[in-house]
């Protein structure tokens, strides 16, 4: 980008606003997707590859292995694959660690996703995978203008639920209203020509629809008092908000930045799973689930002289063991802090010291979907700044007599807080805060399923946070083999908290390990000859 001329970044400035993502790669900002290709070239035949998980980083890593010959051995402790993949129906069943026990009570057909819930369009290792699996794939509508934003606070528009296309347009009315005007008068220390400054002074005009006079007086852009329809019925325009008034009411505050507007990994489209996101590790199970052991809880890792011997407990409480050439070790760094390893102390360190992010999640079943019938909310997000955060609303199934949504999703302190209560006051809370933007909740709930996920025994964390330091010091450890035990899943990426991440672990630990296995035939042959 060094010389670029003004003229040319305004017209690439627009290339990128119109498609962020293939823009960015054209201009050399971004590099492509890894290509979908693994073709490995040799078999690892009589080589052994225990595994330990089957989540996504682990049952891709046995699928992989197994074109490529290896016999594989999966433990799982859960009685069920996927991990932090997890997709909640009726029955479903858990106990968090304080011993807090629920079970389900979804009608048949109804779920929602627990864990990971959607899928980015240019994380092409997930999309190949579902392709490759024959897994269907629909729209998931991550943003939706049609939601609320609600601040409980001061403030003439706080305390009420405000849609979030009046915010946004108005918000983007009044700053590229105070910009324009900035521009025109030549405020702007920026070497422009006459000629720039109006071709940007008309993008503003557009981009906040202001008119002639270079003011936002509102559009249709934030929606209709009445609407326009048939006959004499021409529509009547809402008002905008004051600009003092919206910034007072707290409704720009740090809840309601729209970063999934704007951040990478959210931008449209994106997609989920027809039917559930576990339609994507039942598709693995398919493949590979002959070679998984549930209910195998593991209590050490040794190494061998000749490679790996993991003790296990089986489904009876039974203390096993089983032997390998080589490990892939998916387990999350909370929980592999706990079992007895002879790593070396470098391994260690990282795996005690890598934080994970706490969230929480609660699925509510009503009667009937009012979000879609009453307010016309057809998938997407509304914020808050009280503890409940978020309310997901569902992409599928639109216009079906009921519905379950997320009635809360949210990170750090407030999942910590609401996670630490009863699993009946989670309700309560959810309930309670969710009617003040939809009043229609005590009327239609019917059931729900709350889960913390640092109170989760066999995850104890959302995902993997870095810091730049703990990137730095522990980040590069994860990723070299402990003799021949090597490390997978979504923390050993730079893609935490996304399926892709397990993904991309899982192919390097599979070329690491296949690296390892051909070279040594390459040896013996050598030294054969």
């Amino acid at each position: 980008m060094a010389g670029i001329s003004r003229r040319d970044f305004l017209s690439k400035a627009s290339l990128i606003a119109g498609s962020s993502y293939p823009a960015m790669i054209a201009l050399g900002l971004l590099k492509s997707a890894p290509a979908e290709a693994f073709n490995l070239e040799g078999k690892g035949t009589g080589k052994h590859v225990v595994i330990l998980g089957a989540g996504l980083a682990g049952m891709a890593a046995a699928y992989e292995l197994k074109k490529l010959g290896y016999k594989c051995t999966i433990l799982e402790a859960r009685d069920r694959s996927g991990g932090r993949v997890w997709t909640v129906r009726n029955n479903t069943r858990e106990t968090e660690l304080d011993g807090s026990e629920q079970v389900a009570k979804l009608d048949e057909g109804l779920y929602f996703n627990a864990g990971a819930a959607r899928i980015p369009h240019h994380h092409e290792l997930s999309m190949h995978y579902c392709r490759e699996l024959g897994v269907p794939l629909e729209t998931y509508n991550n943003i939706n203008e049609a939601g609320f934003i609600y601040n409980d606070g001061q403030g003439a528009l706080a305390n009420k639920r405000v849609r979030i296309r009046e915010i946004h347009n108005d918000m983007r009315g009044y700053t590229n209203e105070l910009l324009a005007k900035a521009v025109d008068q030549n405020a702007l220390d920026l070497p422009m020509t006459t000629e720039d400054k109006e071709t940007l002074i008309e993008y503003l005009r557009a981009e906040g629809e202001l008119n002639p006079d270079k003011l936002y007086k509102g559009t249709s852009r934030r929606g209709y008092v009445v609407p326009p329809g048939a006959g004499d019925i021409a529509g009547k325009l809402a008002d905008p908000f004051e600009l003092m008034d919206i910034i007072k009411s707290g409704l720009i505050g740090p809840s309601f930045y729209n970063i999934g507007d704007y951040i990478f990994e959210q931008q449209m489209t994106m997609l989920q799973p027809v039917g559930g996101m576990d339609q994507i590790s039942k598709a693995f199970e398919r493949q590979v689930g002959k070679d998984i052991q549930f209910k195998s809880e593991v209590r050490e890792i040794r190494k061998t002289t000749d490679g790996v011997r993991i003790v296990y407990a089986d489904k009876g409480g039974n203390t096993k063991e089983v032997q390998g050439d080589y490990c892939i070790c998916t387990i999350p760094l909370p929980v592999l802090s706990n079992i007895t390893t002879d790593f070396s102390s470098a391994v260690q360190r990282a795996v005690d010291n890598v934080s994970y992010h706490q969230a929480g999640k609660i699925g509510l079943q009503f009667k009937r979907r009012f979000w879609e019938e009453d307010d016309h909310i057809y998938g997407g997000i509304s914020r808050t700044n009280m503890d409940i955060h978020q309310i997901f609303y569902p992409s599928n199934d639109f216009l079906s007599k009921k519905g379950t949504l997320v009635g809360y999703y949210n990170f750090g302190d407030k999942a910590e807080k609401v996670g630490n209560l009863s699993l009946a006051d989670r309700e309560k809370l959810a309930l309670k805060q969710g009617s003040k933007i939809h009043p229609q909740y005590i009327k239609e709930f019917e059931s729900s399923f709350s889960l913390a996920w640092h109170k989760i025994r066999y995850s104890q964390g959302a995902f993997a946070t870095y810091t730049t330091e703990s990137r730095e010091r522990y980040y590069p450890v994860l990723l070299q083999p402990d003799g021949p035990v090597h490390f997978a899943g979504e923390h050993t990426t730079y893609l935490t908290a996304w399926m892709a991440g397990a993904f991309e672990s899982a192919r390097r630990s599979v070329k690491n390990i296949h690296d390892r296995v051909m070279a040594t035939q390459q040896a013996q042959v050598e030294l054969k000859n």
